[in-house]
């Protein structure tokens, strides 16, 4: 007799998965709890156990599909409940996740249980100092393996949350290997987020006995990374208060499924929710700010994928009132936060616009699809948003034949300091300069209180071309530093930002950008706007060009050769007029044919 096997429920708000491997085949005999496939969720990636004992008859999905929760995954023949068999515990985390999801017990655990316990079992005091019983202890986690032998058995490592908005990363470098003994706080992989790329440090001390991720892998916040074994004894762990004891999926559930009855029947919601649990040490890398309310997104009780949504339409999660127990987000309440907030269409922008539907493009020939890397995400990102701005473009020409001779007369100087003294070196102190007689142009516009903000600090941005896409580094105070300085500081971010080598704060705090095409041509363009700043200056390949020259006293004129640089100046016109534009223009490309300037106005 043939028994249909369906993808079980996954925990909350989860009802839906990839599925990356098929782990058996039609003949093959399965056992109970014997994983059957991978499933890639928005949370993690998991194992699905099987729910009986049998033979595979067939298997009605393949990998790369897109499952449901109820979906018939395989049919088994000669199927056994399988009752009498205590359950593996790598089975345990999705089965009674699904049996909390619809607010009662799970009858396996509970059967593991007491199959575990002798009716007659003498009760021992638990951290928490009521009575527990030994195979309760068992299942609670590592602290009864630990206290009986001194070690742990192996536990997985999970991505912990790295900062706001940041829910996935691209897996750039594993820093350890299986065999290693690695300490708390220890670099174990190099991950490349939309902001920039950082180092996650174990959470704890032990011995790496699997990689679970691979190099080009994408992973997201609580999916695992490794797994550990070895480490603190239980001991002392038991010196930590008990809420703060680290715990792994389903373990919550586990000890509930074990209380009385009477107590299966309170809600799931009732648990503390994940994200208001302390983060591991990554976290101080990338802080996640205090927003007006007095609470971080960290703080925040929702699920990954609720988060996910509220960022999609542009709704910030922190505004957002939970109707759940404990004040959880759901769905509904991120949904009808966006219904309800009449500044819902202008805090979307058009990130929130509907995409435009792509037709079948394999139909008229072969085609391939690649993955987005981090970069490329963040900057389609960036711009989508960016390009709301109203745009202007102003171009203008400098003639930099003076000042070219005295750049490659001193950049053997720059060079014994480490740097290299490039056009984007000088536009960089030039760009300063500009920005103290024209400071509007280092503004950002407050739409929601109609204000605009003028910052008393100059740090300017230059656009670096690295194989994973753009990246823009931040020079601080370049008014406070000479040219040689800069080009020192320039060069050394650069680098960086080709070894993947950039952290959050390398990237921050910029008032105006720069992008330089000259190493590989062109001429004028149309850079876009690095939102919230309100101007970005483009600069092409300078080249020797006539210029007619008039005579004196009315002689006839001639041409002579020039080096002219050709500059693009993009503005948002909310706040920068075009007359301003030009003049700003004009200050910078005579800056450039008069270096003198700089110290006059600059």
């Amino acid at each position: 007799m043939s028994t249909e096997v369906t993808l079980p429920e996954l925990g909350e708000n989860v009802s839906s998965g990839d599925l990356v491997k098929l782990l058996v085949k039609p003949g093959d005999h399965v056992e109970k709890d014997q994983p059957l496939l991978e499933l890639e969720t928005d949370k993690a990636t998991v194992e699905v156990p099987s729910p009986s004992t049998g033979t595979v008859k067939e298997v009605h999905v393949r990998e790369g599909e897109k499952l449901k929760v109820g979906q018939a995954i395989l049919s088994l023949d000669g199927a056994e409940n399988g009752a009498q068999r205590p359950q593996k515990r790598d089975a345990e985390p999705v089965e009674i996740e699904s049996a909390r999801a619809k607010g009662r017990r799970a009858p396996e655990a509970t059967a593991a249980a007491k199959s575990a316990e002798p009716a007659q079992a003498a009760e021992e005091p638990s951290e928490t100092g009521t009575p527990q019983s030994r195979s309760q202890a068992q299942l609670t986690g590592d602290e009864a393996t630990g206290a009986e032998s001194g070690s742990r058995e192996p536990r997985q490592v999970t991505l912990p949350e790295l900062g706001e908005n940041v829910t996935a990363g691209d897996l750039v470098k594993v820093l350890v290997k299986v065999g290693d003994r690695i300490q708390k706080d220890q670099a174990i992989i190099e991950l490349e987020t939309d902001k920039a790329t950082v180092e996650v440090p174990s959470p704890e001390s032990g011995t790496v006995t699997e990689i679970l991720a691979r190099v080009g892998q994408k992973i997201k916040v609580g999916e695992p990374i490794l797994t550990l074994s070895g480490g603190a004894t239980a001991a002392a762990r038991e010196s930590k208060p008990a809420d703060q004891q680290p715990k792994r999926v389903g373990e919550t559930a586990m000890a509930k499924s074990a209380e009385p009855a009477e107590a299966a029947e309170e809600p799931a919601d009732v648990a503390a929710p994940a994200a208001a649990t302390k983060p591991p040490a990554a976290v101080a890398m990338m802080p996640s700010p205090k927003r007006a309310g007095g609470r971080s997104p960290a703080d925040v009780p929702a699920a990954p994928s609720v988060r996910q949504l509220a960022r999609e339409i542009g709704v910030d999660i922190t505004e957002v009132e939970g109707t759940g127990m404990g004040g959880r987000i759901s769905f509904d309440d991120v949904k009808r936060h966006a219904r309800e907030s009449r500044t819902h269409a202008v805090a979307g922008g058009p990130a929130a616009a509907a995409q435009i539907p792509l037709p079948d493009f394999s139909k008229w020939g072969e085609i391939e699809r690649q993955p987005m890397n981090a970069v490329r995400r963040a900057t389609a990102r960036q711009m989508q948003y960016a390009w709301a701005i109203p745009h202007v473009t102003q171009n203008d020409k400098a003639d930099i034949t003076a000042l070219e001779k005295l750049r490659q007369r001193f950049s053997s100087r720059a060079e014994r300091m480490g740097g290299k003294l490039t056009t984007t070196a000088v536009a960089l102190k030039i760009v300063a300069g500009a920005l103290k007689v024209f400071p509007k142009f280092a503004a950002s516009i407050d739409v929601a209180s109609e204000q605009v903000i003028l910052k008393k600090y100059i740090h300017v941005g230059v656009a670096v071309d690295t194989e994973r896409g753009l990246v823009v580094p931040v020079i601080r105070d370049v008014d406070k530093k000479n040219i040689l300085e800069i080009s020192v500081e320039l060069a050394h971010a650069a680098e960086k930002a080709r070894n993947r080598k950039l952290g959050p704060q390398d990237l921050e705090g910029g008032v105006f950008t720069i992008t330089n095409l000259g190493g590989i041509g062109g001429t004028f363009f149309s850079p876009i706007i690095n939102a919230p700043q309100v101007a970005i200056l483009g600069i092409a390949r300078a080249q020797m060009e006539p210029v007619y020259r008039p005579g004196a006293d009315g002689a006839q004129g001639h041409f002579v050769p020039r080096m002219m640089l050709p500059l693009s100046l993009s503005y948002d016109h909310r706040i920068i007029d075009g007359a301003d534009a030009a003049r700003f223009l004009r200050w910078l490309a005579e800056a450039f044919e008069q270096p003198f300037l700089l110290s006059l106005e600059g």
